[in-house]
């Protein structure tokens, strides 16, 4: 078991070193737990398109908390759809390996991302959260994120249909206004 407040533990933008250790959190819960819904363990190559989105500078950030080269979890805001309409909108995501969940590390790791979010233009936060997930559940409204809906078992894993509670959090952010100054094309 991890002691997150035993050694230090640093909070750093992702790159490319961490992704094998991003790969095992996201293995290791979805094959212990429903908070996944990948149905097989993920190769580091499907997972290079998925990482290659984020960045140090924009709405799409991942953050990696590790101790040593030892990656404790992730937080990241990705990509919600890819069309033009969505560009203000973000899906955030969270995973820690199992002995560091509930020693505040994920609630280090949101408000970190949720700083950086809020000198970018985003105006919308969405969380999906698989059901039942008290703690996730939580940890999202403690950072305003409010219940929006229920998918009710709208996928399938183990045999079993799955729900997820769907979250968002609004930022003020104003839409860009149109130059009236200059000449209509």
């Amino acid at each position: 078991m991890y002691d997150i407040h035993q050694t230090a533990v640093e909070l750093a933008a992702a790159s490319a070193r961490d992704l094998p250790g991003i790969v095992a959190v996201q293995n290791h819960t979805a094959a212990t737990s429903h908070a996944r819904f990948a149905t097989r363990p993920l190769r580091m190559e499907e997972r290079r398109e998925w990482f290659a989105q984020f960045s140090e500078h924009g709405p799409y950030r991942m953050l990696v908390a590790r101790r040593g080269s030892e990656v404790l979890g992730y937080a990241c805001s990705q990509i919600y759809r890819d069309q033009e309409a969505f560009r203000e909108t973000v899906e955030v995501s969270i995973g820690l390996v199992a002995g560091s969940r509930g020693q505040g590390l994920g609630t280090s790791l949101y408000r970190a991302l949720f700083g950086l979010l809020a000198d970018e233009r985003v105006h919308v936060a969405l969380a999906a959260i698989a059901l039942p997930n008290d703690a996730s559940v939580a940890l999202h409204r403690r950072f305003g994120f409010a219940d929006i809906g229920t998918f009710r078992e709208y996928a399938v894993k183990n045999g079993q249909y799955m729900s997820s509670l769907w979250m968002q959090r609004l930022q003020p952010t104003p839409l860009s206004q149109p130059d009236l100054t200059s000449p209509l094309s």
